[in-house]
């Protein structure tokens, strides 16, 4: 039997607008190629930095494209992390945690619940030990649990780190905010992001994959400019340049004003995809409970306790994240409902409910 699969961290290739970027890639090519076929700058190609600084009101020196999101946080991770101490929601992103194990952090793994993380265990931690070094937060529909932080807390916690550096009203702890599925809100009202409430001061980051197209692997960060410049000669010396024909297509897929139709196209998708798991998890997994998220692409599974998700997904033949893998108990999983379509969805989720009862049988 083949198996299923609800582990997928890009969209369903139904919502890529495939020949809308063709027709982009042939007139790029067409008009600017020998630039964009040869090396460039580390920090990205100019006229896509230069857009997305009008949309944060920055500098384009602030703004730097790395291949996916990974590589960009990858560079911020080897030049800040090195052995220090570094505060994360837990459970988190597996590839985030594994950059920052790689680079000898000491993680510091403060709890997430449907109202985000929780910043009075920050606080606490603080009070007794300090800021660290480092903290990495999605706000926004996390990985892997879907929750978003409330606006009261997005405040507080910037306010925690305020408070703990009494000596001045700037915040010196590099806080990562990871905003890579933002715009794939599917209801209720957008929040202000960390970068937005710390009056453009903190690292705010984010990627085309989850909206366009994951594999042009195009992620932007807006950083402090010296961390710019530190990021772009990293990124030289680590692969000599981005990839400057992928930013370029979708600079041109842009600048035709392409984003809102295919925003539109994608949140439709995702939305019935959502609601597809969740009624499937409804019929077929009533005993257990999940996330409900606005956006993003995951529902968080938690099954009843002395449940072993990895055991139930192994007698589905389903793949998913287990929550084991990211930090959290046996019995919860990440299943990811924005890679595939709503059929694929419900006969994964019926088989793991049938592997669910008899498990219990």
């Amino acid at each position: 039997m083949e198996t299923l699969s609800l582990a997928g961290d890009g969209i369903d290739p139904a919502l890529l607008p495939a020949e809308e970027l063709a027709d982009c890639a042939a007139a790029v090519l067409a008009g600017d190629g020998r630039t964009i076929l040869s090396y460039g700058t580390g920090a990205g190609y100019t006229p896509l930095r230069e857009l997305i600084g009008e949309w944060f009101g920055v500098h384009p020196f602030r703004v730097v494209l790395t291949n996916g999101w990974l590589q960009g946080f990858g560079l911020l991770v080897g030049a800040h992390v090195q052995r220090k101490r570094v505060a994360a929601e837990y459970p988190i992103h597996d590839r985030a945690q594994q950059l920052l194990l790689g680079a000898g952090a000491t993680m510091v793994p403060i709890s997430i619940y449907p109202d985000g993380l929780d910043t009075d265990e920050f606080a606490t931690y603080t009070g007794s030990y300090g800021v660290p070094d480092f903290l990495y937060t999605m706000p926004t529909f996390q990985n892997p649990t879907g929750y978003s932080m409330t606006l009261e807390r997005r405040q507080h916690l910037l306010d925690v780190l305020r408070h703990a550096h009494r000596l001045s009203d700037r915040i010196r702890t590099v806080v990562v905010e990871n905003d890579s599925y933002g715009l794939t809100r599917v209801e209720g009202e957008r929040l202000p992001t960390l970068f937005d409430l710390s009056g453009k001061e903190t690292v705010y980051s984010a990627s085309f994959s989850p909206i366009l197209a994951p594999g042009l692997r195009v992620a932007w960060f807006v950083v402090s400019e010296e961390q710019s410049r530190t990021l772009a000669t990293d990124a030289n010396d680590t692969y000599i340049a981005p990839v400057l024909l992928a930013q370029a297509i979708v600079f041109d897929y842009l600048r035709r004003g392409g984003l809102e139709q295919q925003l539109n196209r994608v949140r439709e998708g995702l939305k019935l995809r959502r609601d597809t798991m969740d009624a499937a998890l409804d019929r077929h997994l009533g005993d257990a409970s999940w996330s409900h998220p606005e956006g993003g692409l995951y529902l968080w599974v938690t099954l009843p306790p002395g449940t072993d998700g990895r055991v139930i997904l192994a007698d589905a033949g389903v793949e998913a994240v287990s929550g084991a893998a990211l930090g959290a108990l046996a019995n919860t999983m990440r299943l990811s409902f924005g890679a595939v379509g709503p059929e694929t969805i419900e006969e994964a989720v019926a088989l793991l409910g049938a592997a669910y009862d008899r498990s219990r049988s």
